[in-house]
């Protein structure tokens, strides 16, 4: 699959809470346990406002993937700490468009002043901590069954990549 990626903006807002609903109906990648409704398309899009967000676009046009950094906390004292967001499609997963995303995510973070980058994680969601590992993130704290959906008790794993 060919793509491109684009700085994401409004007119992407509804592709985007399509990939990220897919994962709240079939997963424990995103947290919610009921998929957001259309009036919420801006949502994701106001989380990353001010932070570098970019959407993977296949030939098609059609939002294939998305990701953005997003504050971690209010306070002034972490402004230099972002936590990362992204999704794929599925049939996207495994093309190299996430490590494309992870790859501009961090420059532009960089260039922002960002000096780490934080990642909450689905215990059951393997595929993305593997995904972490690889690109130089490291586990830094496990809270044990604090979350759960569809009656299912999981693990929120966080992990972290320092810029400097």
């Amino acid at each position: 699959m060919d793509y491109t990626l684009e700085k994401m903006e409004e007119k992407h807002a509804l592709g985007v809470l399509d990939v990220f609903n897919h994962y709240v109906e079939h997963s424990f990648a995103a947290y919610p346990e009921r998929p957001l409704p259309r009036e919420a398309a801006g949502l994701l899009l106001k989380k990353a406002e001010g932070y570098p967000a970019y959407v993977a676009l296949d030939n098609g046009g059609t939002v294939a993937g998305f990701g953005f950094l997003h504050a971690h906390h209010p306070s002034p004292t972490f402004r230099r700490t972002a936590e990362i967001t992204y999704f794929l499609r599925p049939d996207a997963c495994g093309r190299g468009i996430g490590s494309k995303i992870l790859d501009v995510l961090l420059r532009d973070g960089r260039e922002q002043g960002i000096a780490v980058i934080l990642a909450s994680i689905s215990g059951k969601n393997e595929g993305s901590i593997v995904f972490h590992e690889r690109h130089g993130f490291i586990e830094c704290g496990r809270f044990q069954r604090i979350g759960v959906k569809r009656g299912e008790p999981f693990d929120v794993v966080w992990m972290q990549k320092t810029l400097d």
